[in-house]
């Protein structure tokens, strides 16, 4: 059986459009915005960024986190989608290092941390937070399985020099669900390397199986 699919055209027009596709069957679809657009209109995107810069850890974390990110919604409630996890080298020690950013999530039911950071950028201009997230900084977690999410970055190697930083498109492949939790640390070959992390997430209402 043949079946013949429009569409309605947005802007106010409202009017009915036909919907082409190819000889084998799949759908015509234009690219109109860059990827994120519509998500971010909807108006709950957010960043987050540590204020104090922590020192790197060299081993492999395990139960110590720089900054962790909690879903405090109600079950049910939204899912913060990870759009982006970012790090910012504040200070270097005068030699040679490199340095990574690493990431773990934490499952449902997780407890919540206290609260450290309040400030939370919209990326559509919404003026206050209104959601249930918490940020809380250096605290004890549970070791739910650490990875690296970003290629090794070198450090100045002149002094207390800082200004090394990185920005990795996670792109939804972390979801932290209601109760759930996602934390990030930074791992170095010293010590004496400082930085602030952050995440920018999306708070979306899904259908999770």
């Amino acid at each position: 059986m043949q079946t013949l699919i429009k569409g309605i055209r947005g802007g106010g027009d409202a009017g009915e459009v036909s919907v082409k596709a190819t000889v084998g069957g799949s759908l015509h679809i234009a690219q109109m915005l860059p990827p994120g657009a519509l998500l971010t209109a909807q108006g709950d995107s957010w960043t987050v960024i540590t204020t104090t810069a922590v020192a790197a850890i060299v081993d492999e974390p395990t139960v110590a986190a720089l900054c962790t990110l909690y879903n405090g919604e109600n079950g049910g409630g939204k899912s913060y989608v990870i759009d982006r996890i970012f790090a910012y080298q504040d200070i270097s020690a005068a030699a040679a290092s490199r340095w990574a950013l690493w990431a773990c999530v934490h499952p449902v039911g997780t407890a919540l941390g206290a609260n450290t950071i309040t400030l939370k950028g919209s990326q559509r201009g919404v003026s206050n937070y209104g959601g249930n997230s918490r940020v809380a900084v250096g605290t004890t977690v549970t070791n739910d399985g650490w990875s690296p999410w970003s290629y090794a970055l070198d450090v100045e190697t002149t002094g207390i020099l800082g200004g090394s930083a990185c920005s990795v498109d996670v792109l939804g492949l972390m979801v932290i669900p209601p109760s759930a939790a996602v934390s990030l640390h930074v791992v170095a070959s010293s010590v004496d390397e400082d930085f602030c992390v952050g995440f920018h997430w999306h708070e979306v209402q899904l259908d999770l199986a």
